[in-house]
């Protein structure tokens, strides 16, 4: 069960304005992630699950976090269908994220309260996610949109929360230009959570990319 309630999460985006994306099916590995995260100043993050057996390892991560990390949001990614999306939240996630739009999702993660983000590529996509109840949107993939993009949905809809995932770096003009174009937070994946820091296990060092990036973000917003 969700210990956050959807306005919860969506208040928690808004205000770090980012959300770590991350998956490694070694459980001890992901510990030390989750907790870099968390001392550098992240209060969510995405499991994306995309392996064998994701959701044991999401399982013990999020009793990790309840047990250990006091206000940490676990919530999962790469869900592509409500009987996913059903299981992980009886696994205790806080919202559901996927790549695509699926009503089937939005439906469960309805019943239950529970914050669901979908992938989304059109205006027509971002209007009808919101009919169903989506809070933030996740524009997918970022790269092949661009800033460009958010400026022209927001700019007729101001009511839109817009989070971008794929193409946002912890580069403060990348970072300056989402903002700017306005999104309400931002997804980052192997661009904050390398494949370099995990092949070294620097943990230490993570945590100082996680803290600079927030204090990025806080800059750029003004």
């Amino acid at each position: 069960m969700a210990q956050f309630s959807r306005i919860e999460v969506a208040q928690v985006m808004k205000e770090t304005g980012m959300v770590p994306l991350f998956y490694h099916p070694d459980i001890e590995l992901g510990k030390k992630v989750l907790k870099a995260c968390y001392d550098g100043g992240a209060r969510l993050l995405e499991f994306t699950a995309r392996g064998d057996f994701a959701h044991e390892v999401f399982a013990v991560l999020t009793k990790y976090a309840i047990a250990e990390l006091p206000g940490m949001i676990m919530g999962v990614g790469s869900v592509t269908d409500a009987a996913a999306a059903s299981l992980y939240m009886s696994l205790g996630a806080n919202f559901i994220v996927t790549p695509v739009l699926r009503e089937d999702i939005a439906m469960v993660c309805n019943r239950r309260k529970v914050a669901w983000n979908p992938g989304c590529g059109t205006l027509t996509e971002i209007a009808r996610a919101e009919e169903l109840g989506c809070e933030i949107v996740k524009l997918f993939p970022g790269n092949l949109y661009g800033p460009k993009f958010v400026k022209g949905i927001v700019g007729p809809q101001p009511w839109t929360s817009i989070m971008p995932t794929g193409g946002v770096t912890t580069e403060e003009s990348n970072l300056q230009e989402w903002f700017d174009a306005g999104v309400t937070c931002v997804g980052m994946g192997s661009q904050l959570i390398s494949k370099q820091i995990l092949a070294d296990r620097d943990f230490d060092g993570l945590q100082k990319t996680v803290a600079q990036a927030i204090a990025t973000i806080k800059k750029v917003r003004g």
